[in-house]
């Protein structure tokens, strides 16, 4: 098996969540999914499994963060800036947020963050591919 990444994130409604995931873009994986968790696949090395909070139960005590409070950021890079916008505007229209934080524009960088229903963060990145080989050529 290739270097994956499996990122575990506890959710309240799992078909929510999945409709929720597969509206931003991710490919459900049926092979990795059950009535307790969903393997949503960003590409063929990111997964990210969406679990209950009763199974997620099974792996931790921890409590649950307090609603509201974000313990880490989770980031994708997009093909486009219009990638980034409408990856917010799939994000608010199915039960997510968009713009959870200011967007940020810096010329050769855009981003905007969203929150799942949930209310996990993800930041939504372009980079000026010219940009960044120039930069590399420094």
């Amino acid at each position: 098996m290739p270097k994956t990444i499996f990122i575990s994130l506890p959710v309240s409604n799992l078909p929510a969540s999945t409709a929720f995931y597969t509206a931003l873009g991710f490919t459900h994986n049926p092979q990795l999914s059950d009535d307790t968790a969903a393997c949503m696949a960003w590409s063929e090395s990111i997964q990210v499994m969406l679990i209950t909070h009763a199974k997620w139960r099974s792996f931790t005590q921890r409590p649950f963060p307090p609603s509201g409070t974000s313990g880490h950021m989770l980031s994708l890079a997009m093909d486009s800036r219009q990638a980034v916008d409408a990856m917010n505007s799939a994000a608010a229209a199915h039960g997510g947020q968009a713009d959870a934080n200011p967007p940020e524009d810096l010329g050769n960088m855009y981003s905007r963050d969203l929150a799942d229903p949930d209310g996990h963060l993800w930041a939504t990145v372009w980079m000026n591919p010219a940009a960044m080989a120039s930069a590399n050529n420094t």
